[in-house]
């Protein structure tokens, strides 16, 4: 009896030690020249970003410098992979400064894109409405 609480007490503590899941981490590199079509910004950025395919929840910081303007939206697109464009699948609020944080829970086929590296950030301006700084979604 004394082995079984024994082995049973040491599987509890390696389940509590273990804790959950870590989240995912992802990454972009933003820049002008992965915009499709390319654009001339200098402009360049990163998104930081972290997923947690438990609960579905998505987390990002973006930061950029350089723009021809002030930025006047940001999403992640998707699906597509690089060299192609797609419509906005979430949508990053309060973008017209840099750094931006914020999360979003998918659904399960964004999650499926995300995972399948089929997003992009993309931040626009007035001079680029269609972008101006664009990075894919990267491990």
């Amino acid at each position: 009896m004394t082995k079984i609480m024994f082995a049973a007490l040491a599987f509890g503590a390696v389940i509590v030690l273990a804790g959950p899941a870590s989240a995912e981490k992802f990454k972009a590199t933003l820049d002008g020249k992965s915009e499709v079509p390319p654009t001339t910004s200098t402009g360049t950025g990163t998104a930081d970003i972290d997923y947690d395919p438990a609960s579905k929840k998505l987390s990002w910081t973006v930061t950029y410098s350089g723009l021809t303007g002030p930025a006047t939206a940001a999403h992640f697109h998707g699906p597509a992979e690089a060299g192609k464009n797609a419509g906005v699948a979430v949508a990053i609020p309060n973008a017209t400064s840099s750094p931006v944080k914020g999360s979003a829970t998918l659904t399960d086929a964004q999650a499926a894109d995300l995972e399948a590296g089929k997003y992009y950030v993309n931040i626009h301006t007035s001079a680029n409405p269609a972008g101006e700084i664009r990075g894919q979604v990267t491990k």
